[in-house]
C-alpha cells in the first residue's frame, strides 16, 4: 500500500513539473518547416476565398489548406494562432493540442491544413485567449460580446 501510494504521488509530480509550466516550443519557424501532419501548399486558398466558400455553404465544416500570414501566436503555449484578416484575425488552433508552434512563427507566411467552420465563441473563450495573448487587464475586462467567426482546426502547418 506505501508503495503504491509513493508510486502514485511520483507520477502526479511527474504530471504538475512537466506541464504546469507549459510554453511554446523554443524550435525555429524557417521556411520548410512543418508543425502537425504533413502538408503543402499546392491548391493552398486565401482567407478571402475561404470566407466566400463559407458564406456559400452556411456554417457547414469544411476542409481547407488555407495560405496566409500568422499576426499573432499563443504565449502560453503555441496551441494556437491568428491569421491576418481583412475583417479581423482568423483563429486557427491546433487539433486536439496535438502539435504546439514557437513564437517564432508570428509575421511567417504559413500554409494551414484543417477544418474551417464557422461559430460563435464565447466571452470566456475570447478572455481566455486574451490572457493566452498576454493582453492586459483593460483589454480582458474590455470583452463583453461572443464573436461570430470562422475557426480552423489545424492539423498540419507548413511555413512558406
Amino acid at each position: 500500500m506505501r508503495i503504491m501510494k509513493i508510486l502514485i504521488s511520483t507520477a502526479v509530480l511527474f504530471f504538475i513539473a512537466t506541464f504546469a509550466d507549459a510554453q511554446p516550443p523554443s524550435v525555429p519557424a524557417d521556411k520548410g518547416t512543418i508543425f502537425g501532419t504533413k502538408t503543402n501548399s499546392e491548391n493552398a486558398i486565401s482567407v478571402e476565398q475561404l470566407s466566400s466558400i463559407m458564406q456559400s455553404r452556411s456554417g457547414q465544416k469544411t476542409e481547407v489548406k488555407l495560405k496566409g500570414i500568422v499576426t499573432e501566436v499563443c504565449e502560453a503555449e503555441g496551441c494556437w494562432i491568428k491569421i491576418k484578416s481583412t475583417t479581423g484575425n482568423l483563429m486557427v488552433r491546433m487539433k486536439d493540442h496535438s502539435f504546439f508552434v514557437p513564437l517564432a512563427l508570428n509575421q511567417k507566411e504559413v500554409v494551414v491544413e484543417g477544418i474551417a467552420e464557422e461559430k460563435e465563441t464565447s466571452v470566456a473563450q475570447l478572455k481566455h485567449y486574451a490572457e493566452d495573448a498576454n493582453k492586459s487587464k483593460e483589454e480582458i475586462d474590455a470583452i463583453k460580446e461572443p464573436k461570430r467567426e470562422i475557426v480552423i482546426q489545424a492539423r498540419g502547418i507548413l511555413v512558406l
